[in-house]
């Protein structure tokens, strides 16, 4: 590794919604100040979204980790919740609940569905999501950030995962559900016992997702759902061999502090696919770039730091410091500290 922090002019993050969003928040702050780094505020940052969460509801195509990352980064979102609309209101919601529409569980605000008519529309009119995705971040990332943010889907395909789940009253003892009833109906408060992203294996990277990863000069893993958020990201055919060939030093951010996650249901997740629900696991999980993996460089947090040890024999480089987002300034602390340990060593 070089002595000293290169010149980042380019940086691409794979992201789910919520935890991504919010790290990239902290990571641009930390551009803007000089905080990160290499970075400066002209640094680029292409944000490669996860779609797989994505779903049909009411005839309108909804992006909830696009719409996350879009809404968060132009000012627009709801602080409080972490996703839709700031000064959200209501009034579709209970109209198709007055007419008995279902699913009543899932609501869209007022405000968000103008934007899921807009891409509906788009879409039906033959653009890829792709275009539909640049042309919604005109009005709300470009007026904010310039051109030093893009952000792209994973895929212009269709990738959506679904949740196998135990259920005594059907013939096989279990039923599969969208992603989206998992969480938001069920609450993941049932055992998962698959995970399925349906069409992945058939998809390919939307147009400049390849492009951002080769040509980066950091690639970042932030703290969002290792299994259905960056898992399926890295699940699109070529994206995984993509981090690993990529020049660029690649560094994770864990998403688990202590014996649980921070935010979401990473630990239902984890457990699905049998990986242990620790920080060290999820770094082993993805594994070392020297190994096969995707991984140069792990942060964890400092009550984690008993795990270091099992990390670096794994391969990978790895460092204890403070993981929680309570702040910009804090978060911009944890994105200095992942460049530092790919390229200065631990901070």
């Amino acid at each position: 590794m070089p002595s000293s922090a290169p010149t980042l002019r380019r940086i691409t993050v794979l992201s789910g919604g919520v935890g991504g969003a919010r790290f990239l928040q902290g990571l641009l702050h930390g551009l803007r100040t000089g905080v990160v780094p290499g970075g400066s505020a002209d640094t680029v940052v292409t944000v490669v979204a996860n779609t797989a969460d994505d779903w049909w509801i009411h005839g309108l195509k909804v992006c909830p980790d696009l719409d996350t990352v879009m809404y968060t980064l132009g000012d627009g979102i709801d602080v409080e919740r972490g996703w839709g609309r700031r000064d959200e209101t209501w009034s579709a919601r209970t109209e198709l609940e007055a007419y008995g529409v279902e699913p009543t569980w899932f609501g869209l605000g007022d405000r968000d569905i103008a934007t899921h008519l807009v891409r509906t529309q788009m879409l039906e009119a033959g653009y890829t999501l792709s275009q539909v995705t640049e042309a919604l971040c005109r009005r709300w990332l470009t007026p904010v950030h310039g051109e030093t943010v893009r952000l792209l889907p994973m895929t212009d395909d269709r990738v959506e995962t679904h949740v196998a789940v135990a259920d005594p009253d059907s013939a096989s003892g279990r039923r599969v559900v969208h992603f989206q009833e998992y969480w938001v109906r069920l609450r993941a408060a049932v055992p998962a016992e698959t995970v399925l992203a349906v069409g992945q294996d058939a998809s390919t990277p939307a147009p400049g997702v390849l492009e951002a990863i080769g040509e980066a000069d950091l690639v970042v893993l932030p703290p969002s759902n290792p299994v259905v958020s960056v898992g399926t990201i890295l699940g699109v055919p070529g994206v995984r061999d993509a981090v690993r060939s990529t020049p660029a030093p690649v560094v994770g951010l864990s998403p688990i502090v202590g014996s649980s996650h921070v935010h979401g249901m990473a630990a239902q997740m984890l457990t699905s696919i049998g990986v242990e629900v620790s920080a060290g696991a999820v770094g082993a999980h993805y594994g070392a770039r020297s190994a096969g993996g995707v991984l140069d460089g792990w942060l964890v947090d400092e009550r984690d730091a008993g795990q270091l040890t099992g990390l670096e024999q794994a391969g990978i480089r790895a460092a204890a410091v403070p993981l929680m987002m309570s702040g910009h300034d804090a978060t911009a602390a944890m994105a200095a500290a992942a460049v530092s340990l790919v390229t200065d060593g631990p901070a």
